[in-house]
């Protein structure tokens, strides 16, 4: 009875078809647009990161460029933006039922609610802007921006909780998730992705080349070509040179663990074998050394510097101090794998930057020095007495980084680890 009378009452003070009865129609559709509207902005807003749209901004088409610069202000007030968007979808959302109760029934009012709030304020404006949630967001951003200043008393003191509490939200990928990310783009992974195997395969080498060291991609210097020092450039050795293909041979001193310099194969032109010259009688190149922990990058870096393609991998017998990269003071460059036959690098100045770089190791002087007349401050004390494990080339670089095997004319076999 009571609810027979209350429902009466509200059907006579709003009768259908009256102005009022369209006034207040009028004000339930805009409340189900301006819900959907803010719900669907809630989903596109939110899912570009501020690192989404920088990459747009630099590698767009110029109408994302213009797009995503009109939105990257405003996303990045994130918690702000996410407490003004739901503050405003909630409070239409809430206001609804307070004008359909003045039309409708208690039953129609909540029927008609739940269908246009579920149809056309969640489900149509989140799949509308699920896809095109970037030119939406660029159109309406003035009207966000509106919203922000209206709900600012509110959004911007309960963002800035947020933003203490949660910390900034973390869009950026790790390596491990960069390398997933690649692999899902590759044409081979059958997900319409662009990536060759072949970039993957670089790109995720070059992601891993930080993580490795020298001593993980050196040939051992057992299984290396080298001359002792005083042996003698007969028939026998250019033959030797000459059948394993190398432009470069390491110049050990007693053990072919102590390594003291390198010798160009193209400056024993002018050496006549039937002369038999001593290898120290011809100009032999002082070798960088490294430590067996290095990284590739690093390792790379210094190769660039071109004093050297190659250098000796050392197991220092005292730990190291640490340093920077750039302080490092032995010029590291790079040859060929010695597994592998020669590279050709010269050029027209090649004569020129021979005769700059080239340096006559003093036999004498590769003898370690006293241990009381060592600068025990110097950090490469360890380096110059450590022992020589391998010896690691710029091909050994280039190889971890295309993870592949480079294979010439001269190549006994593929890979020395494996060997």
């Amino acid at each position: 009875m009571v609810l027979a009378t209350s429902t009466r009452l509200r059907a006579e003070d709003v009768p259908f078809g009256t102005g009022l009865w369209y006034i207040y129609a009028g004000i339930s559709t805009f409340l189900v647009v301006f819900a959907g509207l803010m719900s669907g902005l809630t989903l596109g807003l939110m899912s570009l990161g501020v690192v989404d749209l920088e990459v747009l901004q630099r590698s767009g088409t110029p109408k994302e460029k213009r797009q995503a610069a009109a939105i990257f202000p405003v996303v990045q007030k994130q918690h702000q933006l996410l407490v003004t968007l739901l503050l405003c979808n909630s409070a239409a959302m809430e206001a609804l039922p307070i004008f359909l109760d003045k039309m409708f029934d208690p039953v129609t009012a909540v029927i008609l609610s739940v269908t246009f709030v579920l149809a056309f304020g969640e489900v149509l404006p989140q799949a509308i802007c699920a896809r095109y949630g970037l030119a939406i967001g660029a159109n309406l951003v003035w009207l966000v921006k509106v919203l922000m200043v209206v709900c600012y008393p509110i959004s911007y003191p309960v963002g800035k909780l947020l933003d203490a509490v949660l910390g900034p939200h973390d869009s950026l990928f790790r390596r491990p998730q960069l390398k997933a990310l690649v692999s899902i783009h590759a044409m081979d992974a059958g997900r319409g992705g662009e990536l060759t195997h072949d970039e993957a395969t670089i790109i995720s080498g070059a992601l891993d080349l930080t993580e490795k060291t020298a001593e993980e991609a050196m040939t051992p210097v057992e299984s290396t070509f080298s001359l002792e020092v005083n042996s003698k450039l007969d028939w026998e050795a250019m033959g030797r040179i000459l059948a394993r293909g190398h432009s470069r041979v390491p110049v050990f001193a007693g053990s072919p663990r102590n390594i003291i310099g390198l010798l160009l194969v193209k400056s024993l032109l002018t050496v006549r074998p039937e002369a038999e010259t001593p290898v120290s009688a011809v100009s032999i190149r002082k070798i960088p050394r490294v430590p067996a922990d290095m990284p590739l990058y690093d390792i790379l870096n210094e190769f660039q510097k071109g004093n050297s393609h190659m250098a000796a991998v050392v197991k220092a017998k005292m730990k190291r101090k640490p340093r920077h990269t750039a302080h490092h003071t032995h010029n590291v460059n790079h040859e060929e794998r010695w597994s592998d036959g020669p590279k050709q690098h010269d050029d027209e100045n090649g004569k020129a930057a021979l005769e700059k770089n080239e340096t006559t190791i003093d036999v004498d002087a590769t003898q370690p020095k006293p241990p009381d007349s060592r600068d025990e401050d110097d950090p490469g004390d360890d380096l110059e007495d450590g022992e020589v494990i391998g010896i690691i080339t710029l091909e050994d670089v280039i190889e971890e980084l295309l993870q592949e095997e480079i294979v010439d004319e001269t190549d006994e076999y593929v890979d020395v680890h494996r060997r």
